[in-house]
């Protein structure tokens, strides 16, 4: 691929100023060409300070520009449906905030849609980008920490205060399990390979705060009697660990999810009464995310996590809401592998 492909954003959101679009300007095969919003004055003012040469007015607007190769979308997650649709129909390729969507059900139908008009579609987990799942994916494969037995992760984070937040919005998609708690559970199913065949999950349900989780632990049950068990909220402190455990070692990685300060990239590994770390490289999981999907784009190589992975992710996460919503251990069906 000679040129960069050129990215338009639809909205400002935080995690697309803080982050993406850096990471974007920051890979090797993308560039960010415009963005959008519905304040005129926001788009123009975030084009200034993050050098975006075309600011547009909406998302209409945005789509309609012939130039623009791929769109991010980190709206609010009850857009996300309607914009990548909208988005795939206007011809572009898509790489869309987790959650995916609110059910798995609008994922499937953001999936088919861009299926029939040809784009590439990417759930943007940043996360699996840095190249110590890979290494951790190993380590359990050689046997160094056993047979599996089990998977502990958290994600939480305190901004109780911000009650404007849209995370507080209930008809918008909010609540802990989708913004946070969707890293476990999809960090369990990429190191066992497997889905989940069961959930149970209890949650803090705040009328402060719309009626949303705010906060939520669960147990998520694989094959081979292995389970996840985990927390994530959004009334808490903030964590984010993640713990392997094995009939002989444990994987310990301090920072499972957030990356980018030096030596957040390395993980714990206890076997044979010794614990060592592991260290691997400091790398811009954002900028490795933009850089995967315009292989896939360019047609060099296949989305490695498929946007029907996105579905199945969605498909757990229906299960957790209505666990904790109705009090009961919620059975999904079986799937084998699905990378």
């Amino acid at each position: 691929m000679s040129e960069k492909l050129k990215w338009g954003i639809l909205g400002c959101a935080s995690i697309a100023k803080r982050a993406v679009i850096p990471g974007i300007q920051a890979s090797e095969r993308n560039e960010v060409a415009a963005i959008a919003s519905r304040d005129a004055e926001k788009a123009s003012r975030t084009a200034e300070e993050l050098d975006i040469p075309v600011a547009y007015s909406s998302y209409e607007e945005l789509l309609a520009d012939d130039s623009i190769d791929v769109v991010y979308i980190p709206l609010p997650n009850h857009l996300h449906r309607e914009w990548t649709i909208r988005a795939a129909q206007a011809g572009k390729h898509i790489l869309c905030e987790k959650p995916l969507a609110l059910t798995a059900a609008e994922a499937e139908e953001m999936v088919a849609a861009c299926a029939d008009a040809g784009v590439q579609l990417s759930e943007a987990f940043m996360y699996r980008w840095h190249p110590r799942y890979d290494v951790i994916k190993e380590i359990i494969a050689s046997g160094e920490i056993g047979e599996l037995r089990g998977i502990r992760s958290a994600f939480t984070f305190n901004n109780s205060e911000d009650m404007s937040n849209v995370r507080y919005k209930r008809e918008w998609g909010g609540g802990s399990v989708y913004d946070v708690g969707c890293y476990p559970i999809s960090a369990a199913r990429l190191i066992t390979g497997q889905e989940p065949e069961a959930v149970t999950v209890q949650a803090l349900f705040s009328e402060r705060h719309g009626d949303v989780d705010m906060m939520a632990s669960g147990l998520v049950e694989f094959s081979d009697s292995v389970s996840l068990t985990f927390d994530c909220g959004m009334w808490a402190a903030f964590r984010n660990p993640l713990e392997v455990l094995g009939t002989k070692g444990i994987i310990e990685v301090p920072s499972a999810y957030v990356t980018g300060s030096p030596g957040s990239g390395s993980f714990f590994v206890q076997s044979g009464g010794e614990r060592r770390e592991v260290v691997v490289a400091d790398m811009n999981v954002y900028a490795a995310q933009a850089d995967a999907l315009a292989q896939a784009i360019s047609g060099e190589a296949p989305l490695r996590y498929t946007p029907q992975d996105a579905v199945r992710n969605m498909a757990v996460i229906d299960a957790c809401l209505a666990s904790a919503r109705e009090r009961r251990r919620v059975e999904l069906g079986t799937s084998p592998s699905r990378l």
